[in-house]
């Protein structure tokens, strides 16, 4: 009777300890549960990260995605401030770039055409006559390995890709990783580390459809937003750069100072005209290679405070002007109801000596740092 017992009692020991060490395990996981297969049979998942003040962030593997991020308002609402999808078919179906990291190429190459050292290289096309954000099937559409860590900056994932040689016409083997991090202070901070075998061109960026509201069927018109930038990277047909760094002095451009979106975005200026709103690169002030303020955003509604720190020498500036479908929840994603900034170099710099150059050699790392970081008014 008594051995009956002992083992009854180191039986039910074992199994509590297993249930522990599994508890524990999914919290050391991030909080990873699976999302979904791809039509091969790999296994898609989600990490979640958390934060004291309640905020949390949800990342895919699949395109090292943003799909959700859930942040206070003024009340202490909690809500989720991107656009994206509930499944994963959404994300393999997306064209819009929900949540993205977006290589190796992000914005675009003119005829999808660059030469490094003498050899002309042919980018696939994906945007009419040009090349967008990497080509047809660009880094958002491919599966990355994942870890998750906490330290006392806070729970991160780490995702891991490696790009072929030729991948959608870009030279060299490129290794790239990519750190999410989501803060104490409320920042999402995301690290860029990559590599290469052979000289090559790179230029990644995040890009997240931010609605701060937190009511996806509401416009962004209403929320003010800076740009540290004194000019912008003029565009012509297929927003395409000229070459020419244009003054924001005196233009709808001139983000300077905190403006409503909805002040100048109809206004009959050319620029506009051509990007059916706000769809240009702002050259941020200053550039030095060090992370710094570059831009803000300011929903009244809500209180919600959005600051965007990069290292970067440019800002992509994007008002959703052509949304039109479903997203989370079954809501239709219309048009100027979300906004990117998107750290970057400039659009088609392979093609324009004067611009910061994007090139990577064997024996060089590449290394970007951007955050947004959140706060209440």
């Amino acid at each position: 009777m008594k051995k009956t017992l002992l083992f009854l009692s180191v039986f039910i020991f074992a199994v509590i300890l297993i249930l522990d060490l599994q508890g524990k395990g999914k919290e050391m996981m991030g909080g990873k549960e699976l999302f979904g297969k791809l039509s091969d049979g790999t296994n898609v998942y989600l990490f979640t990260l958390k934060n004291s003040t309640g905020a949390k962030v949800t990342v895919t593997n699949f395109g090292a995605t943003v799909v959700s991020l859930i942040m206070p308002d003024r009340n202490g609402k909690m809500d989720d401030i991107v656009f994206g999808y509930d499944s994963l078919d959404g994300y393999i179906k997306d064209n819009s770039y929900f949540g993205t990291i977006v290589g190796r190429y992000g914005n675009r190459i003119a005829n999808g055409k660059f030469t490094l050292e003498g050899k002309q290289y042919q980018i696939s096309l994906n945007d009419g006559e040009n090349m967008l954000h990497g080509g047809r099937v660009g880094f958002n559409k491919h599966v990355y390995d994942a870890r998750f860590s906490k330290s006392a900056k806070g729970e991160s994932v780490r995702m891991t890709y490696i790009s072929k040689d030729g991948e959608e016409g870009f030279p060299g083997n490129l290794s790239l990783t990519v750190t999410y991090t989501l803060t104490s202070r409320n920042e999402l901070k995301i690290e860029y580390f990559a590599t290469t075998d052979k000289i090559t061109v790179l230029n990644l960026t995040h890009h997240s459809y931010f609605n701060l509201s937190g009511n996806p069927e509401s416009t962004i018109l209403d929320n003010e937003v800076s740009i540290d930038a004194d000019k912008f990277t003029q565009t012509g047909k297929g927003l395409i750069p000229t070459g020419i760094f244009q003054d924001v002095e005196n233009t709808p451009l001139d983000l300077r100072k905190p403006v409503a979106v909805g002040a100048g975005i109809n206004k009959d200026f050319e620029q506009l005209v051509l990007g059916h709103g706000y769809d240009h690169n702002w050259v941020i002030n200053n550039y030095n290679g060090k992370v710094r303020k570059a831009a803000t955003v300011y929903d009244a509604k809500s209180g919600r405070f959005m600051e965007v720190l990069t290292d970067q020498p440019g800002m992509q500036f994007y008002t959703g002007n052509f949304l039109d479908g479903k997203g989370k929840n079954n809501i239709t994603y219309r048009s100027r109801t979300a906004l990117c900034l998107e750290a970057q170099h400039f659009p088609d710099s392979p093609n324009k000596p004067q611009f910061p150059s994007v090139t990577l050699k064997p024996g060089e790392t590449y290394r970007q740092t951007t955050i947004y970081k959140f706060s209440v008014k």
